[in-house]
């Protein structure tokens, strides 16, 4: 095994294990409190959401990087390769909807109670789930051509045309079949990324007017007597900042080896970083501003 490929080992198992504890702690966390819990809140089947959507893409990830850096050749074979990439892309995609839903209805939370934009807030958790629906039809529709053009890459010549994708090869595709898909992605990720920045904008607003009023206090003691709304707001917008640098480090990365058709091992070892940091990094997030998931957990 390769120096490069233990590397990458190290920082898959550094982000992947913590990712999944952490996620599974976030998930069984929310769910309870939405299906045991005496309020059902809204936020918590967002959150549920969220954390299911990263554990897909930690364990898909984790799949086809195994599958690459042991050398299983035929491993995962057509069908498993088709599953691993086409459910890891359709979870980054439900991920950043998701993300942003989370941003939207905060950002409604916190807002004046005479505004309008507050009327459009999510009042019960039927409405969230026509929104998880509505996340779960786009994402599959604008996946699913990834069914078709991936194969496993041990059962194919070397001099056959493609983009390699860990263990599995993405066959060339027609160039309207290409547009239209990256165009769909592409309004997507533009269309969610807008929402998250207005609702982002609103929020730091919020704050920035909020500490203003209390500003005679010590900092210290304002952290401890903020309002929950006010804490549940800073857990969400340093989750947009972890999602926007996570993201767009990760765009600019893969724009520049796609056109250079680099395989440097420290720049795979920084995409693998990249695709799992969000994944991995969030779930702590929310638990370290949630002083109630020791006490849930220490009562289980």
């Amino acid at each position: 095994m390769k120096r490069s490929n233990i590397t990458q080992a190290i920082v898959f198992l550094s982000l992947a294990g913590p990712g999944i504890v952490g996620n599974i702690i976030v998930f069984l966390r929310y769910l309870y409190m939405f299906a045991l819990g005496t309020e059902k809140k809204p936020i918590n089947l967002i959150l549920t959401h969220l954390a299911f959507s990263n554990m897909i893409i930690i364990c898909t990830t984790g799949v086809t990087d195994i599958a690459t850096l042991f050398y299983f050749r035929n491993f995962l074979g057509d069908i498993g390769c088709k599953a691993m990439v086409y459910l890891a892309r359709m979870a980054r995609g439900l991920s950043i909807c998701t993300t942003c839903l989370l941003s939207m209805v905060q950002a409604l939370t916190i807002s004046p109670g005479t505004t309008i934009w507050r009327k459009l807030k999510p009042q019960t958790s039927w409405q969230i789930l026509t929104y998880v629906l509505l996340f779960w039809i786009g994402n599959v529709l604008i996946t699913s051509n990834l069914l078709y053009y991936i194969k496993a890459g041990g059962g194919l010549n070397m001099s056959t045309p493609g983009t390699f994708i860990g263990h599995c090869y993405m066959l060339p595709s027609r160039n309207i079949i290409k547009w239209l898909f990256l165009s769909l992605m592409t309004l997507r990720d533009v269309t969610f990324q807008s929402l998250m920045g207005w609702s982002s904008g609103s929020m730091a607003l919020h704050l920035y007017k909020h500490h203003k009023q209390v500003l005679y206090l010590h900092s210290s003691r304002l952290e401890n007597n903020s309002p929950p709304e006010i804490r549940a707001t800073w857990s969400v917008l340093i989750l947009m900042s972890c999602f926007l640098f996570f993201y767009w480090v990760d765009f600019i990365l893969s724009f520049y080896t796609g056109f250079t058709v680099t395989h440097d091992s420290i720049l795979l070892n920084i995409k693998t970083f990249l695709e799992l940091g969000y994944a991995s990094v969030s779930p702590y997030v929310l638990i370290s501003r949630d002083v109630h998931i020791p006490n849930v957990m220490h009562a289980h």
